[in-house]
Order: structure tokens, then C-alpha cells, then sequence
């Protein structure tokens, strides 16, 4: 660990949030492609099953969208890591993303800004969507059936990619398909064959679905 890793991990970067502070993190597009105006929120699976910003799929989902030239934010929400408060069932947390996207929009005002979630975090940012109107929304294994209300989400009208993996563990994948289907979602759905929740040994799957699954609707790249 280098000394600025070091200093990095003793004082963690905080924003304000409805219940205290919010832990974060920023990272700038990759350095070989061009950057372009788009920042990209991702969103962590359960914290009381262990879930934070340091989580492999939602790190690998923040790359892939670095390699596109997007800059990326990963946070904790409240009670995970240094946030204050206490998990809220996905209620608060809502209100944890919408105060993320508010600092995120004032910091980077001339971004389209892009939502996307994995597992508990797609279903937190699947409700914030219709508020927050992000141009682009991923979500990674939604937990249909898990949680209450997924069929009172207002559909997303954004470019959408659910990433899926057939094998889920975790999630029913059948009723993910069951639910896009019966509501005639919009959605561009990516059905990951042999894959588990954690896309165990499919991460570098999924950065490459979600890179061709959101290439389509990137600005265009600075200069």
C-alpha cells in the first residue's frame, strides 16, 4: 500500500447525507480512452449481508464504465463502512442515493449522469430512477422477489440494461424475466449463461456487457 493509499484509508472521503455523513469514492475515466461528460454512480449490494463500495462487481462495473471514459462514484450507504446512520430497508437508502446524485450533479454540472446497481443497489436505484432521471440506468441481478414493490416501480424510460446471470444463487433469474416481461419493459436484458450472483470467474463477462450495453448511448468524448 503506498502512502497516499495509506492516508486515504485513515481519513475516508465523506459527503453530506440525510442522516450524516456518507463515505465515497471518485475515480477519473481510464487514461488511454477520452474522457467524456458522463459520471456514473454504482450502488452496493446488502449491507447487512456485507455489501460496501468494495464490492468485485461493483468495482468491475466502475471500471467498465472508466473504460468508456466515464468518471465513476461508488459510495457506502448509511451504516456500511464510514457512513453514519443505520441500514433503512432500502428506504433511507434512497434517500442516500438522491443526496449522492444532488453532490454529484453540483460537482459535475455539464455530466449526463448514470445510475446503475448491483442486487440491492439496483433495487435502490430502480426506485430513485423516475425521481433522478439519469441518462443511463444499469442494474446487475435486480433482487425481484426479494424485495417488496418491484412491480409499483415506475418502469425506467432511459436507456436500461439488466444484466442477468442464469445460475443466480441468490436472485430467482426466472423471476427477473418473469417481471420484465410481464410489465413489457423497455429494458435491454443480458442473460448470462453458468453465472452466479457474484459472477464468480464471469467478472470480466460482465465488464464487457455492460461496455456493449451502454456504448450505444454515450456522449460524445471531450475535444
Amino acid at each position: 500500500m503506498s502512502p497516499r493509499d495509506t492516508a486515504a484509508a485513515a481519513t475516508p472521503q465523506t459527503l453530506p447525507g440525510p442522516v450524516g455523513a456518507l463515505e465515497y469514492a471518485i475515480d477519473a475515466p481510464d487514461p488511454e480512452v477520452p474522457a467524456r461528460p458522463l459520471v456514473a454512480i454504482v450502488c452496493h449490494p446488502l449491507p447487512t449481508e456485507g455489501g460496501s463500495m468494495h464490492n468485485k462487481v461493483v468495482t468491475m462495473t466502475a471500471r467498465a464504465l472508466r473504460e468508456l471514459g466515464a468518471t465513476t462514484v461508488r459510495f457506502n450507504f448509511r451504516g456500511t463502512g464510514a457512513s453514519e446512520g443505520s441500514f433503512d430497508d432500502g428506504n433511507g437508502e434512497v434517500d442516500d442515493l438522491k443526496a449522492v446524485a444532488a453532490w454529484t450533479r453540483d460537482r459535475y454540472p455539464d455530466a449526463a449522469l448514470c445510475l446503475a446497481g448491483f442486487s440491492f443497489g439496483a433495487y435502490v436505484s430502480l426506485r430513485a430512477a423516475a425521481s433522478l432521471k439519469p441518462a443511463i440506468l444499469v442494474s446487475i441481478a435486480p433482487p425481484v422477489g426479494r424485495w417488496d414493490g418491484f412491480d409499483d416501480i415506475p418502469l425506467p424510460t432511459m436507456p436500461w440494461l439488466v444484466v442477468q446471470g442464469e445460475s443466480d444463487d441468490v436472485v430467482d433469474p426466472q423471476a427477473v424475466f418473469d417481471w420484465l416481461a410481464r410489465t413489457k419493459a423497455q429494458a435491454e436484458l443480458v442473460r448470462m449463461p453458468d453465472t452466479g450472483h457474484f459472477f464468480h470467474r464471469k467478472l470480466i463477462d460482465l465488464r464487457g456487457a455492460i461496455k456493449n450495453g451502454v456504448r450505444p448511448y454515450l456522449p460524445a468524448a471531450h475535444g
